[in-house]
């Protein structure tokens, strides 16, 4: 009877131990990996897009899509809409530190504006990523991607310059003008100008990126200037197509349109006749590298502070390399 006592008890304490084992075993599956994120979760990724009725944002939301897709296993990522209003954006950016997302992707709103955003985020250790407008400051934990905006406008100018021969009064289409990207542009439009003593600026309004705000600025122009005006450089393909209809609607086919970003619409313009040049801005490269670097910053990979997608020039001779 004692042995059979003794045997059980035995028994007992193995059983005992062995539970210890699993219990402890299970527990360590879920300790946090690098990065933050649970072993076998997702990492979740939220992004703020400053507006979703700008056609180029559309073009780089597909491509912030398409690498979340390309990686569906391991990215869990959500869209949401500031509508140009910067208060809405900070909203969101909260929502998603609530949501304990474990990066933050922006096109902001307002890049003179971004601080609380930066500072909120970054305080919460979320790695946070600016795409396609640079604001000023970027501490630790906070990256940008997108295109060297005053290489945009120079390309436009010289392809101008070239054009008229160096010689010829020339009206600026502006972004909105609390935007990195417009007045980055607008200064390579300006800086290569100068060095032609024949091109003359004769204006720069703000478009506000709109197809129909470009209308209503270059109608406003050929009221002013006549048959003096020779060109126009617009910050976008938008603002460039609808300075094209206000051309056409007056009968003018002197005036040398470009544009940039080469947009759909763009080339289908400059493919026609009507644009005489775009620059072409990676929209999709630009949204998929956002997602990529904010994917590896929080599985705490080592990121460049800032990752540059290169523009081109597009004109008639190689429009077949971008379509």
């Amino acid at each position: 009877m004692k042995k059979l006592l003794k045997k059980s008890l035995a028994l007992l304490v193995v059983f005992t131990l062995c539970l210890g084992v699993v219990a402890c075993g299970g527990q360590k599956s879920e300790e946090p990996s690098a990065g933050g994120e649970a072993k076998g979760e997702k990492v979740k990724i939220g992004v703020s897009i400053a507006n979703f009725d700008d056609t180029f944002l559309t073009y780089m939301m597909d491509g912030m899509k398409e690498y979340a897709e390309a990686h569906k296993n391991e990215i869990d990522i959500e869209f949401v809409d500031a509508k140009e209003d910067m208060a809405k954006q900070m909203d969101q950016v909260e929502n998603f530190i609530v949501q304990q997302k474990d990066a933050i992707v922006v096109v902001p709103v307002d890049t003179s504006a971004t601080d609380p955003i930066t500072s909120t985020a970054t305080k919460e250790g979320i790695k946070l990523v600016y795409v396609n407008r640079k604001p000023a400051n970027l501490p630790e934990g906070t990256y940008y991607v997108g295109s060297e905006e005053i290489v945009a406008g120079r390309l436009q100018m010289e392809f101008l310059a070239e054009a008229l021969e160096e010689k010829g009064k020339v009206a600026i289409l502006m972004g909105k003008l609390d935007n990195e990207g417009a007045l980055k542009r607008t200064e390579g439009n300006e800086e290569i100008a100068g060095k032609f003593d024949g091109i003359e600026i004769v204006d720069k309004q703000t478009g506000l990126w709109q197809r129909s705000e470009g209308m209503a600025k270059t109608e406003d122009w050929l009221n002013r200037f006549g048959n003096d005006l020779k060109a126009i450089a617009s910050n976008n393909d938008d603002m460039a197509l609808g300075a094209i209809q206000a051309l056409k609607d007056a009968g003018r086919q002197d005036i040398l349109v470009v544009g940039v970003d080469a947009t759909p619409d763009g080339l289908a313009a400059l493919e026609a006749g009507d644009l005489a040049a775009t620059v072409f801005q990676d929209a999709a490269g630009q949204g998929g590298g956002s997602v990529e670097v904010a994917f590896k910053a929080a599985k705490g990979e080592s990121i460049e502070t800032e990752t540059w997608i290169p523009f081109k020039l597009v004109t008639p001779e190689n429009i077949g390399d971008f379509k």
